[in-house]
């Protein structure tokens, strides 16, 4: 049996549309390249929208046997703790609040494998009572909001801390990933281990929990990375794990 693999997703309103009957709504969203690379890895993707109802969030996960809390826009400084800054983009607060729901009860009431993927990485460290960047730039990183390249090209390096889990799964200490964001975690939350840097800035881009369960965050785009063998393996992990729990 294939296991389930949940994965959240983004709101937006779409106001425009080329059948001029449908009204402004919200729609949830989730670019395919997620399923795509949940599929490819053995698993069978589940959409998880950002129920009204933040403790529904628990409910569909306690059904699933695996989750990604997926990429998007930029999450509330509040929930770290700090006032929001000019450059920080339209904050979703009804995304923060279910994901919030969602990863504290992953984390504290399962055992379920988990992958926190750039935006996700951010709002897992920051629930859990870590500090994010809220700009990048404006802190003196390098640029990493690199959206002069398409999604499937990886633009700078990542240094893995050797031993690691992502180490193990990627199978190099030095890595060429994607990047398309302009936040990041500034310190781990208590517990997890940083287990990535930017090769130039040293911008943290992976943690992890330690021990045997699977808890891994990113801060680049796996999902986007479709032609590279080693970005594919972080999926394959995820899935296999969630495999473990149903043997």
């Amino acid at each position: 049996m294939k296991p389930l693999i949940g994965i959240s997703c983004s709101i937006k309103c779409l106001e425009k549309s080329a059948n001029f009957t449908l009204l402004p709504q919200q729609f949830h969203y989730l670019g395919e390249a997620y399923t795509n690379a949940v599929e490819r890895a053995g698993g069978i993707p589940v959409i998880l929208p950002s129920f009204e109802e933040p403790e529904l969030m628990k409910e569909a996960a306690a059904r699933l046997d695996g989750v990604i809390i997926s990429g998007g826009a930029d999450i509330d400084p509040a929930l770290y703790g700090e006032r929001i800054i000019s450059g920080v983009g339209p904050i979703d607060f009804r995304r923060d609040q279910a994901e919030a729901a969602l990863a504290n009860y992953l984390l504290d009431e399962t055992d379920l494998p988990v992958l926190g993927i750039c935006r996700g990485m951010q709002l897992i460290n920051a629930v859990r009572g870590g500090k994010d960047i809220q700009d990048l730039k404006s802190e003196g990183f390098a640029e990493h909001r690199l959206t002069m390249y398409q999604r499937d090209i990886p633009s700078h390096d990542v240094d893995l801390v050797p031993g690691s889990r992502i180490e193990k799964i990627m199978g190099s200490s030095r890595v060429r990933t994607n990047s398309f964001h302009h936040q990041a975690v500034r310190s781990a939350a208590p517990g997890w281990t940083v287990t990535g840097y930017a090769a130039d800035d040293r911008c943290i881009e992976a943690m992890e929990l330690p021990g045997e369960r699977f808890v891994l965050c990113v801060q680049w785009h796996p999902e986007g990375l479709v032609k590279n063998d080693e970005e594919q393996a972080i999926f394959r992990a995820l899935v296999s794990a969630a495999k473990e729990r149903l043997a």
